[in-house]
This record gives structure tokens, sequence and C-alpha cells, in this order.
């Protein structure tokens, strides 16, 4: 595919600010932030040295207090991975594949804005539905929109399609945090840091989420619409190139089959697992309503998803090893993640730093400073699910202290774990990938975004609810 083209002379314009910074902000990263497992064992050695300051533990029983924990999120580590695997299957399915070629000629290709404004739309609801088919299917869509609507920046499609995992995630039904509060037997509640379950009715199905879920897409929306360039100075690429984007995950039919490979074809099998999903999940919700959602439920109705999207056993197959690369950072980062929780919760740490976060915020005060807090943080450690883990263990009493209900400070953590994504690449990595562009190509576009949406989403934080 052909470079992206520096703007000339007459293109520049008053964005060009926002997009030196944001090329800046992933210039840094690159040259400063390792990857993301280094950044774990960093963050293990410093939360060490922390527990043995402040912890008040030797260096003996703070390597114990780590190995306590290192394995203490296996089940979440299971869970999350499936959610990448059976989500990716889902994205890919042929039928999805063909559902978003004709949902691309929804919009007027003689007006760009109304392709950049159903883009942020797709990522924002997609994003709100699932983190994972958010970044493959709003990638996916991409290609498919722009061939559709020829005369509408690359770029900024890109861009919008970066809004759902930036802007919306952590407030939909995969919000790791919130998921995690909801399922028995988590982390949480076996270190007795909860004393009871958060359902999702709380904190997902709240109207202070809905409120701001409808403030965060009004926001993507007006400051995207106000970005599209017009169609003399949009960058596009041919209909050759866009047909070189497009990703399905398929099989080859043989001609002649063995009964081992018609076994492999026979759609009956999905079938049959896919209702015996289907049975199951419908006695759950009659029994329990809407606290049966929960990370195993969640999961399991994107398997339910995938199992009949796909169709057959082969195609279902060949999406989900795919979804297996998407993996494998989370096999491989959340045992040390672990051991960080376990120094937290096993020596005095999590006190003192509880301590420390009552002394500086007031009731008013705490949840705009767990909100930047958690943002900032989310730059160097960008998984919400593992990020929780280290914060949780002192988040939750320091708020509990000053009458505030865990359920508040939970949500409050989900929406600012998602503060800086809009100037982090690591989400944006599986997009960029899809639709061949780099960073430094949608930086300005985030950048943009991130100034204005970071300032309006601070200023509804100071108005939480603090007893959900």
């Amino acid at each position: 595919m052909a470079e992206i083209r520096l703007q000339s002379q007459e293109e520049r314009s008053w964005l060009d600010p926002f997009r030196n910074l944001g090329i800046g902000l992933t210039n840094w990263t690159i040259r400063y932030v390792p990857d993301a497992w280094v950044i774990a064992v960093m963050l293990s050695v410093t939360i060490f040295i922390m527990a043995l300051v402040w912890g008040g533990v030797s260096p003996i029983a703070a390597v114990q207090a780590w190995g306590k924990g290192f394995w203490a999120l296996l089940a979440l580590m299971a869970q999350f991975s499936f959610s990448i695997v059976v989500a990716y299957a889902c994205a890919a399915a042929p039928t999805v594949s063909r559902f978003l070629n004709r949902l691309g000629s929804v919009t007027n290709p003689d007006k760009p804005w109304q392709a950049v404004l159903f883009m942020v739309l797709f990522s924002c609801l997609t994003g709100w539905i699932n983190w994972a088919v958010t970044i493959i299917m709003s990638a996916m869509f991409v290609p498919y929109l722009a061939r559709h609507n020829p005369k509408t920046d690359y770029r900024l499609l890109v861009a919008a399609a970066y809004a759902g995992i930036a802007t919306m995630w952590h407030s939909g039904l995969s919000g790791s945090a919130t998921l995690i509060v909801a399922t028995p037997d988590n982390f949480l509640m076996k270190t007795g840091i909860l004393t009871e379950l958060i359902s999702v009715d709380r904190t997902i199905f709240s109207n202070v989420n809905w409120m701001l879920i409808g403030v965060s897409v009004a926001i993507v929306a007006v400051v995207f619409f106000a970005l599209t360039p017009r169609p003399e100075k949009a960058f596009t690429l041919s209909k050759k190139e866009l047909d070189e984007l497009i990703v399905s995950a398929t099989a080859e039919r043989p001609a002649k089959m063995t009964f081992a490979q018609k076994m492999n074809w026979w759609p009956g099998w999905n079938i049959i697992c896919g209702v015996a999903c289907l049975i199951y999940m419908f006695m759950m919700f009659r029994e329990r309503g809407l606290s049966a959602w929960t990370i195993d439920m969640y999961n399991m109705v994107f398997l339910t998803c995938a199992l009949f999207l796909t169709g057959r056993p082969i195609i279902f197959l060949n999406a989900c090893k795919k979804g297996v690369l998407g993996a494998w950072g989370i096999l491989i980062q959340f045992p040390f993640y672990g051991g960080i929780f376990g120094l937290v919760s096993y020596t005095n740490l999590g006190h003192v730093i509880t301590e420390f976060f009552t002394s500086i915020a007031n009731e008013r005060t705490f949840l705009p400073i767990v909100y930047w807090y958690s943002g900032i943080l989310s730059y160097f450690v960008p998984s919400g699910g593992s990020k929780w883990a280290i914060e949780a263990p002192y988040l939750i009493p320091a708020a509990k202290s000053l009458g505030i209900s865990p359920a508040s400070v939970t949500l409050v953590y989900g929406w600012g774990d998602m503060l800086t994504h809009l100037i982090q690449p690591f989400w944006a990595i599986p997009i960029l990938d899809i639709t061949k562009t780099s960073f430094g190509q949608i930086a300005g576009f985030c950048a943009a975004l991130f100034f204005i949406y970071a300032f309006i989403m601070t200023g509804f934080m100071f108005f939480f609810p603090l007893g959900l």
C-alpha cells in the first residue's frame, strides 16, 4: 500500500498543533515505554521495594506475599483470554463480513461527515458490547466504509474506529472491573476487600453510567464532525488498496471429503453446542435476572454468537486460532500482576496507600482523583483488568473510609481507565495492523479529542453519585 503522503503547505490547518502533539506523544511512547511484560516486571520490583519500606515486611516475607498472589488471577486470566478468542471468532465470521459490506453503503458518499459519524456510532456501540469485538470489527469495517465513501478521509475513519475502545469499552458489557466485582468468588471477595458482590444494575446499567455514555458519544461525535476535512483535502485509498484490507475467517472446502472432513464441516456440532448454551443462559437469567451477568455468562454469550455466526466447526476453529494470537499478552502478564496484588494485599502496603489517598482527598475530590490516577497509570499499564487488581486493594478501602460505595469507585475507575487510551497506542495496535495505518497518522485527531474529552468528563466526576 502506498505511504501516507505528507501535508503540503496549502493543506496545513489549525489541526496541525494537535497532530504534532499526538505524534510527539507517540514517538515518546515508542522510544521510552517498553513492552507491557517488561512494565509488569518493573512495577513488580517497584511495589516490592515499597513493601519493604512501607509494608513492614522483610525481603523473605515480601517474596512470600508475591508468590502467594502470583497465581491468584489464574481464573481471571483464563476468562479474559477466552473473551478475546470468541470475540475475534464473532468479528471474523464470513456472515459478519458480508453484513459490514452492506452496512458500509448506508451513508451518503457525497457527505463525508456522515461516514465519520457512522463510524463513531459503530465503534462506540461495539465498544459498549465488547472490547475485543470493537477492536477487530471496527477495524474490519473501515475498508468497507471507505470503499463506499471514497471522499472521506481514511485517517479520520481509522481514528473514529479507535473511539470505541478508547472512550466506551469499560462502561459497557465487557468492563473488566464492573464484571469482576459482579462475579462470584472473585479475588476481592476471597481476600475480604469486598464483603458482597456488586451486581451490574449498580454499575453498567446505572442511570449515571447511561448519562456518561451519552455525554461521551456526543463529545466524540461533535469533535470528529468538526475535524472532518473537505473532500479535496481528504486522504483516500484506491479501491484496490481497500480490497486488500478485507479480513475474514474462511476455509477451503474439499471437493471430495473423508469422513473426518465431513465431521469438521457438519454444522450440527455448532448448532448443538449453541442451543445448549442458549438453554443454560435462559435458565440462569430467569432465575437470577441481571445479577446473572458475570464474566462467565458474558463469555458464554459470545461463544454462542461465534458458534452460530461461523456456522461450521472448521470455520469456527480457524477463527479461534487467529483469536488466540491476541491472548498471549494476557497469559504471560497476569501472573505478574497477581504478584503485585499479593504484595499490596498480604503486606501492610495496602493500608499505607489507603491512608495516603484518604489524607489527600475528601468525599467530593476522591472520585476525580481516582479518575485521573487510573488514567495516568493506564498509560503505562493499559490492561484494565490487571490494573484493577493493583488498584482495588487500596482504592475500595479508601473509598469506604470516606463514605463512598465500592460500586461508585469501581465505575469511576472504569471511566478513568479509558482516559489516556486516546494518546496511548497499545489498544490501537490491532486496529492499525488491520487498517495498515501508523499511530502517527491518527494521533492528531485523537489528541484533539483527548483534551476536549478529558476536560468535560473530569467536570462530571466532581458531581458523581457517591452511593451507587
